[in-house]
């Protein structure tokens, strides 16, 4: 079990056709259409084909027997689990999907070698402030699409003018429409350069960063590297477990005496995830390769792969459908399924596998920038202000609130507007 807590650490903290034409980002800089800097105009359509042969798979699908429990201790439970897939091999529309993205101004750029996809939308108001939003495992940039409203039109959600943002939602490599790595290397820190270039090319002078999960590694490493004209960032997953804690945990101890009552509930809350709720990130870490065979063979597998973790890390008691549509979270599977990236985005967890709580923490501690954190009552675990004062030096603001999980963009758009609005006032 010591072994299996030392690999499954650094995760807490840390046949697809579509159609591109060149051109360029309004606001953006000069390119020519062949240059590799160039900004092309993106749209998804699926051939008929791929999705004919989805739904065939799906309504093909071998059960395995029935847990033998009445909870969800032993993984996804089987007659909920049905249903959804019954759902998604009869009813379910990937052609909405595709509408809801293609209304949205996409684009395709290469950087560092890698063609990087993304949202970019631009504030009806002047002097909106420009900020890129990622996302992370095993989210997409569906996680963020009910937040582009709220963000560019605040007037429109109770907010005010000099509230809004322009917003760039990149997909990270090996996710989405992004290009998939063919070599090592597009770790954490690779991507946070990937992003500065990708707003500097947009024309950006000033800007602000914003993550959770694996975007909150990448905000975290942008927030290192400070960039010339990145103005702060904002986490909803804060890498801030002290590095004495973080033996603890991984040594298997209990919470120790001198912990506060938050402090305490931190501690129990990652100790349950390194006992029960973490193998998923330990073979990701160790054998992401092997594991991918059997998720992009069989779509209901995958599917049960991200759901069981759409459960376990909404705000939802476990049922990720209260808080999250059926169309919601398949819409974030299926893009998964039809771009074939369950390798790719697994192997981010092993490019990364050399982190740790105690390494994390104490990267925190180099942010040069400014960092705002919000605590969302459903995360993996609530980061207490204690912690999070120290690992991060430069915060400016942090505020618990008393709704949303680990997708807090998909869970609770308005809400994770209003933080953002709050987040970086005095950064404008």
């Amino acid at each position: 079990m010591k072994q299996f807590k030392q690999i499954l650490s650094p995760i807490i903290l840390a046949t697809m056709t579509f159609q591109t034409t060149a051109t360029h980002a309004q606001g953006g800089p000069n390119t020519t259409n062949n240059a590799p800097e160039a900004i092309r105009a993106f749209q998804v359509h699926v051939p008929d084909a791929d999705l004919a042969e989805l739904k065939q798979r799906i309504n093909a699908t071998r059960w395995p027997i029935q847990e033998t429990v009445s909870d969800r201790s032993q993984g996804v439970k089987l007659e909920g689990f049905q249903q959804l897939v019954q759902y998604w091999g009869t009813a379910y529309d990937w052609r909405k999907a595709e509408a809801k993205l293609n209304a949205l101004p996409q684009f395709i750029t290469n950087i560092d070698g890698l063609d990087i996809h993304f949202i970019q939308v631009k504030s009806k108001h002047k002097n909106a402030l420009p900020i890129i939003v990622t996302h992370g495992w095993p989210g997409s940039i569906f996680e963020q699409l009910k937040i582009i409203g709220p963000l560019t039109d605040p007037t429109a959600y109770g907010g005010k003018a000099e509230d809004a943002f322009d917003v760039i939602i990149p997909s990270m490599p090996g996710y989405g429409f992004s290009g998939k790595p063919t070599a090592t290397g597009w770790g954490p820190d690779r991507m946070a350069k990937a992003w500065d270039v990708l707003m500097k090319r947009l024309g950006y002078t000033r800007y602000v960063a914003q993550g959770g999960d694996w975007g909150a590694v990448v905000s975290d490493a942008m927030g290192r590297q400070a960039p010339k004209g990145l103005l702060g960032i904002h986490v909803n997953m804060p890498a801030t477990v002290p590095a004495d804690i973080a033996q603890a945990l991984k040594s298997g101890l209990p919470a120790p005496a001198s912990l506060s009552a938050k402090e305490k509930k931190a501690y129990e809350s990652m100790n349950d995830l390194y006992t029960r709720g973490g193998a998923y990130a330990g073979i990701m870490v160790t054998r992401p390769q092997t594991l991918a065979y059997g998720l992009s063979d069989s779509p209901s597998g995958l599917a049960a792969f991200y759901y069981d973790k759409f459960n376990d890390w909404t705000y939802s008691g476990g049922d990720a459908a209260k808080v999250l549509s059926k169309d919601d979270m398949l819409d974030d599977i299926t893009l998964y399924w039809l771009t074939n990236t369950s390798a790719s985005s697994s192997q981010l967890y092993w490019e990364n596998n050399n982190n740790n709580f105690n390494v994390v923490e104490q990267r925190t501690r180099e942010i040069k920038v400014p960092v705002a954190v919000t605590v969302f009552p459903g995360e993996i675990y609530q980061a207490p202000k204690t912690w999070t004062e120290k690992a991060y030096p430069n915060l400016i603001y942090y505020h618990e609130v008393n709704n949303g999980g680990h997708f807090a963009a998909w869970e609770q758009p308005q809400l994770f507007a209003e933080e953002l609005r709050a987040a970086f006032k005095t950064l404008r």
